[in-house]
């Protein structure tokens, strides 16, 4: 299982939302790039950058952040918030993440897909198992088993599955949400939210539902607040 580090940036800064709640938010400095560098030189084998400000609606505010991370560090960057065209992956990013786009158009989300073969991510972010879109500001009528069955004829990267409940909350995740995840696709699956220990990262890695095991982790706040660093995470997830 890979750890993905996080950095989620709103207004050019490093942040993190408590369940997604835009005026609930912790403030971890601007400097991106360094973060970035630091993750990479203790082994993460991905980095998880998130544009808040696009993933509500504002706009690509943070595009040219996500392009000098991308730029700055040898390994792969995975992005995620607002995407809805090529211009990260063209920009250098190695894999996006379609949240919302997936929902309201899936035909465009699907063409990405096909465009590029294993470099576009499914974004399932849920309360409760129903999907929420435009930064959890919105909640849609389908549910995470929906999404994944109506993806099922293209070649998806993977599918992350936030429970937002337990997003930035440090309060363990949903394994139970995650073994059932694993249960109805295929496709790598990779976890987040929830994250506080590195208890918590081996319980993920240890999920093994008939064979099928998550494929990653991601974590931001644990990271932020002390709770491990990158290094022992990807030891964590062995």
């Amino acid at each position: 299982m890979d750890l993905y580090p996080s950095i989620d940036v709103r207004g050019g800064r490093i942040v993190r939302l408590a369940q997604g709640d835009y005026d609930r938010e912790t403030d971890y400095g601007d400097d991106a790039i360094a973060v970035a560098k630091d993750f990479a030189a203790q082994g993460a084998p991905w980095i998880h950058v998130v544009d808040l400000d696009a993933a509500k609606g504002d706009g690509p505010l943070n595009a040219q952040t996500i392009r000098d991370i991308a730029a700055a560090v040898d390994v792969p960057v995975q992005a995620g918030g607002g995407q809805v065209d090529d211009s990260s992956l063209k920009a250098g990013v190695r894999r996006v993440v379609l949240g919302s786009l997936a929902i309201s158009d899936p035909d465009a989300a699907k063409r990405l897909v096909r465009a590029y073969p294993g470099r576009v991510a499914i974004g399932l972010d849920h309360r409760e198992g129903r999907i929420a879109v435009r930064g959890w500001l919105e909640e849609s009528d389908q549910r995470v088993d929906d999404v994944i069955a109506n993806f099922a004829d293209v070649a998806v990267a993977a599918f992350i599955v936030t429970n937002i409940a337990t997003d930035g909350q440090l309060s363990g995740p949903d394994l139970e949400g995650l073994e059932r995840a694993v249960t109805l696709t295929h496709v790598p699956v990779i976890a987040s939210g929830g994250v506080a220990s590195l208890a918590d990262l081996k319980a993920l890695a240890e999920i093994d539902v008939n064979g099928r095991r998550l494929a990653g982790a991601i974590t931001g706040r644990a990271i932020y607040e002390g709770k491990f660093s990158v290094a022992e995470g990807v030891a964590a997830c062995g």
